[in-house]
């Protein structure tokens, strides 16, 4: 066994029973790159950084993602079709087979550790078959310094194996690719799928489990940034909401973009650096990311324009969920470290294709909890195969797939920090208005993003609200730099009965979601729900 690189005096990976390997422990990014090139796994890009091809995987597989039910699971995870139970001894048994197949291989191993916060650190090791995965850790979590690395302890170790097949009938899983979960062995175990997003989520899965029961810290799928005057803002949303657009904003420093914490007295970033969707990126539309992707960032299934390595970022051809992961610090306005104090106002992100939701509105805390347990955004057609109109997705807490607990303990956390700090909850629409998708037209970034200032500048705390019929949302009469006509909904539509119809549909649809959760539920969530017309 070669065991090369800097590591901990007495860190070996015979101690996971992996033998016989070459191991490039903590290697620079750099090196990563190279590394990939010459194995011919990535391809220089005229940016700079380098572009891999995860294969056959290029998003992740809820289904196939599980916890080990046991005596720390049993009672506590809120098991269904989202946290789905896999048996202890399958585990056991699925680890031997892999750590078996990266002996003898050559290996890449990080340490690394997740939370800004010093109190609520957890060092993780993560073994890689490949070198490019290797530098996706490195991006994604936090880094120990040259120091900490010789002293260094792991909590939680991570195996990842993409060309591990797994055998279903025997080993337990659906299929041949798995990512699961085992809180009292603290290991997490990934094979079959080259998509490196399943190495950050498994551990911010782990966090969202431990920090809430062990901690009394709310965890957060959710990007933070912070202002002049050190006020810090929250946003929720799923995917395509604009996220990670519009917590880029260059008048205030980014503190994270994907996962949080949020204690008695800050909000701390999980990781080390961002996960940007890169669909139709263009230096214009979101200058800070287009700026991020140089040499150290990681490109995921982009295509080249024609006989070039320049990246074409308009080209889904391989997959609409193309990526690029960086370190933080190649974002120029970040705060050092990635904390902040406890937030002044938090953002529920939802691109409404059904054009009823209005493009801001205030939220009481029952209505606050209501739509946070709710997680609501829709799909619209050309995103995912097999959709030709818009679909109403729900997904609990804004991050359902990475929530272990149930959905009313985030959102009575939520709750009980946003009465305790007085913070503001506000809803914001950056779908569409004047028709649903394919007749009206998405809100302008533009529009979206000067409601967010004057939110964040305080120049939209006014009394002056109109109140929406059917969802009871606090709706403005104005807003700096933005028409006061589109600040109601139903103004925007030429056929009211039409936007009568279809908001009675989306109503619908919110109550029929939040059956599953009613019973866990209490008063002010109830009543915060919508009343069809």
């Amino acid at each position: 066994m070669a065991e090369i690189g800097n590591r901990a005096n007495n860190a070996t990976m015979s101690q996971l029973g992996i033998i016989n390997s070459t191991v490039h422990w903590n290697l620079s990014p750099e090196k990563l790159a190279n590394i990939s090139i010459e194995k011919k796994q990535a391809i220089l890009t005229s940016t700079g950084a380098i572009n891999i091809n995860t294969g056959e995987f290029t998003g992740r597989s809820p289904l196939d993602r599980f916890i080990v039910r046991d005596s720390i699971t049993e009672d506590s995870v809120w098991w269904g079709d989202i946290n789905l139970s896999f048996n202890r001894d399958k585990f056991d048994l699925l680890y031997k087979k892999v750590v078996k197949y990266l002996s003898g291989k050559e290996i890449y191993v990080r340490d690394a550790y997740a939370c800004a916060s010093e109190k609520y650190r957890l060092n993780i090791r993560i073994v890689n078959e490949y070198a490019w995965s290797n530098m996706f850790a490195y991006n994604m979590f936090l880094r120990p310094s040259n120091s900490e690395i010789e002293n260094f302890t792991p909590e939680w170790t991570i195996l990842n194996a993409p060309g591990f097949m797994a055998d279903a009938n025997i080993d337990g899983t659906r299929q041949h690719n798995f990512a699961i979960l085992n809180f009292t062995k603290k290991i997490i175990l990934i094979g079959g799928t080259g998509y490196t997003g399943e190495i950050k989520k498994g551990i911010f899965s782990a966090l969202n489990f431990i920090l809430p029961t062990e901690n009394n810290v709310l965890a957060m799928h959710c990007s933070a940034n912070t202002g002049i005057k050190e006020d810090t803002a929250i946003f929720f949303g799923l995917s395509g909401t604009g996220k990670t657009t519009l917590s880029a904003d260059p008048k205030r420093k980014l503190i994270g973009d994907d996962e949080h914490g949020w204690s008695e007295d800050m909000v701390f970033n999980f990781e080390g650096g961002c996960y940007a969707k890169c669909i139709d990126l263009s230096a214009e539309k979101e200058p800070e990311i287009f700026a991020a992707i140089k040499p150290g960032a990681l490109l995921e299934n982009i295509s080249f324009f024609k006989g070039t390595n320049q990246p074409n970022y308009e080209d889904g051809k391989i997959t609409q969920n193309t990526r690029v992961s960086y370190p933080i610090n190649h974002i120029e306005n970040i705060a050092k470290p990635s904390i902040g104090k406890n937030p002044k106002n938090i953002f529920f992100l939802t691109a409404d294709a059904f054009g009823v939701l209005p493009p801001v509105s205030k939220l009481t805390i029952g209505q606050a909890m209501y739509h946070f347990i709710s997680g609501y955004t829709a799909k619209v057609a050309g995103t995912e195969a097999g959709i030709t109109e818009p679909q109403t997705t729900f997904s609990a807490c804004f991050g359902a797939p990475f929530m272990p607990l149930h959905p009313t303990k985030y959102a009575e956390m939520l709750g009980d920090k946003m009465q305790k700090y007085n913070v503001n909850v506000w809803l914001i629409n950056t779908g569409w208005s004047g028709g649903v998708y394919g007749v009206g037209s998405r809100i302008s970034l533009k529009y979206t993003r000067a409601m967010i200032t004057a939110i964040l500048e305080e120049k939209l705390n006014t009394n002056n609200y109109n109140t929406h019929e059917v969802f009871g949302l606090k709706m403005p009469t104005a807003c700096p730099n933005v028409p006061s006509e589109i600040l109601n909904p139903k103004n925007t539509w030429e056929n009211k009965d039409e936007y009568d119809i279809k908001a009675n549909e989306l109503a619908n649809a919110f109550n029929k979601n939040f059956q599953q959760f009613a019973d866990n539920a209490n008063k002010d969530i109830l009543d915060a729900a919508p009343k069809i017309k």
